[in-house]
């Protein structure tokens, strides 16, 4: 889980990028999952572009893999009014930029990958304080004043699941 200051940081690195480059349309932070981490979209649909990012990110990754040219790092999409650039951030996140057709692509590129690693880091400290936050389990042989009581699931197991990055 990260925190409200985690996440205010991480927006405050999407206004700083979009001040960098005044081309940017938009910028947006998200879990390789589809969901949004932060944004700064004027006009477009945040949960709809991550979901979009999540996507195209798979199939990034496994064009990446397929070819033998090793993990993912970016992703650029040029359509007729505009550019769409996906970013490796951390383990966990990428930061997608919506930038206009005259933006420098090299700039774009350069001042992508410096916040693509900044949100990175910040996020993936997060989960690693998250992660230590979290109480120890219990010894084996410990005692515990009452049983926590639960309704069971069925849960699927991963080799029941197959999803689009599997095949």
């Amino acid at each position: 889980m990260v925190s409200e200051k985690d996440l205010q940081a991480v927006l405050d690195e999407l206004h700083r990028l979009r001040n960098r480059v005044p081309q940017l349309t938009g910028a947006l932070a998200a879990g390789v999952d589809g969901l949004v981490v932060a944004h700064d979209t004027p006009g477009v649909d945040p949960e709809g572009l991550a979901a979009l990012t999540a996507a195209s990110l798979g199939v990034a990754v496994r064009v990446a893999d397929a070819t033998g040219n090793g993990g993912f790092r970016e992703l650029l999409v040029r359509g007729e009014r505009g550019y769409v650039a996906t970013y490796a951030a951390g383990r966990t996140a990428v930061l997608t930029l919506l930038a206009q057709d005259r933006v420098n692509v090299g700039r774009l590129h350069l001042e992508g990958r410096r916040s693509g690693a900044r949100i990175g880091e910040l996020l993936d400290a997060a989960e690693a304080a998250a992660r230590a936050a979290r109480p120890a389990r219990r010894a084996l042989g410990a005692v515990s004043p009452a049983p926590p009581t639960r309704t069971r699931t069925t849960r699927t197991t991963s080799a029941e699941v197959r999803t689009a990055t599997d095949s």
